[in-house]
């Protein structure tokens, strides 16, 4: 519910505008921002067709493009992103970039148009064009050095180019990954952890347990967006080729406790961590970031799918073979029908229900492991939990 709440928090304030219709063009939803570009008011345009926010020939061709896609299954613009003209109330027109992406929720699709607004960016390309040509002309009068001018100018023009080339590859981007993924959360986030924090502090001196409470939900749910974002561009990364273990050698069971201490916090009521160590020795030589990240990853999946008053058990050891990090919890396991596709990108068992999540942890968890030679190895039934071991041979 908090969850649900947030998301549609940082919708409402989003600053694209975001419009969401069904399957025969007809408008379901229309944020603030959408509101303001179009001159519009929600209820002048959820039930209508979307072409009334659009010019010809786009108008006329609406339908006719939702059709083709039914049917062949080929995009036009959804998933790939373009620039179009939008209409707005008074009749009159502006340029703007849309990305579209269909959706499948509750047995019907969905498509999401995410409205990102061009006009000063055009008016600035305008302004631009005209002080260029304007620049040309003097140059041909004018000597030596304003030659050199010109190739100041041009220089200067080479970097707005590539800032706008950069700026269509993060569209594509949140094309791509739709608005979880997409760096604009990481800004409204940190501002909601941020007054949070400052609630907290400031209400220390009531001893109010409600306050407390609902101040700890409101930093339990951020956590969990920012760690859904943080996953979506780790498989960005892992998928670029951008991450290369970096060894260092460390002391894993002061890790270990380190972590424990810390998820111990996102823990559920009387949700318990439990953690122990065997073996004589505590150093590795591991990447201690991605083996932080694997770490942080099995135990939060072990504290939302188990339940209240239960524990955790989180062990690491070390002997001549190498060492092995094992978490473990008695919470709702996996259908074996699943078990063969856990480690998929996107994938999440059939008894998650509404329980939040990417199915991007496990993915990464084993790719990170992979990277630094290691496996993961799992045990889980239905109703009794599940246990997750990394495990690296000694060098």
């Amino acid at each position: 519910m908090e969850n649900t709440a947030l998301l549609k928090a940082i919708i409402e304030n989003a600053i694209d505008g975001i419009i969401t219709i069904d399957e025969r063009g007809i408008v379901e939803s229309i944020n603030p921002s959408a509101c303001r570009l179009f001159q519009y008011e929600p209820h002048e345009v959820i039930g209508k067709n979307v072409s009334i926010l659009m010019p010809q020939p786009y108008r006329q061709e609406h339908d006719h493009y939702i059709n083709r896609y039914q049917t062949t299954g080929k995009p036009h613009i959804i998933g790939i992103g373009r620039e179009v003209t939008g209409l707005r109330k008074d009749g009159t027109q502006f340029p703007f970039r849309l990305g579209v992406s269909d959706v499948n929720f509750s047995g019907r699709k969905i498509y999401a148009g995410f409205i990102h607004d061009l006009s000063r960016e055009k008016e600035a390309e305008d302004k631009l064009k005209e002080y260029t040509s304007h620049l040309e002309e003097v140059v041909e009068e004018r000597t030596l050095s304003l030659k050199q001018f010109v190739l100041e100018l041009q220089k200067a023009k080479e970097e707005v180019s590539q800032s706008l080339e950069k700026e269509k590859e993060l569209g594509q981007l949140k094309s791509r990954f739709v608005s979880m993924a997409s760096h604009e959360f990481r800004t409204p986030l940190s501002a909601v952890q941020l007054s949070a924090s400052l609630i907290d502090k400031y209400a220390e001196p009531l001893h109010s347990l409600q306050i407390s409470k609902h101040v700890n939900k409101i930093k339990n749910a951020v956590g969990n967006l920012t760690t859904i974002l943080n996953d979506f561009l780790s498989l960005e990364k892992l998928e670029a080729g951008r991450i290369e273990p970096s060894y260092t050698r460390f002391d894993l069971v002061k890790l270990a406790e380190e972590l424990t201490e810390e998820m111990q916090i996102m823990a559920k009521q009387n949700q318990n961590i439990l953690y122990q160590h065997t073996g004589t020795d505590s150093m590795v030589y591991l990447d201690i970031n991605l083996l932080k990240n694997c770490i942080i990853n099995l135990i939060t999946n072990a504290i939302k799918y188990s339940g209240e008053d239960s524990f955790i058990e989180f062990s690491t050891e070390i002997n001549a073979s190498g060492c092995s990090i094992t978490v473990k919890d008695n919470g709702i396991g996996i259908p074996e029908s699943d078990q063969k596709h856990l480690f998929e990108a996107f994938f999440r068992a059939h008894n998650t229900g509404n329980i939040a999540g990417t199915g991007l942890g496990l993915n990464i968890v084993a790719r990170y492991t992979a990277l630094m030679n290691g496996r993961v190895d799992f045990q889980s039934n239905v109703n009794e939990g599940t246990s997750f071991t990394i495990s690296f041979s000694a060098s």
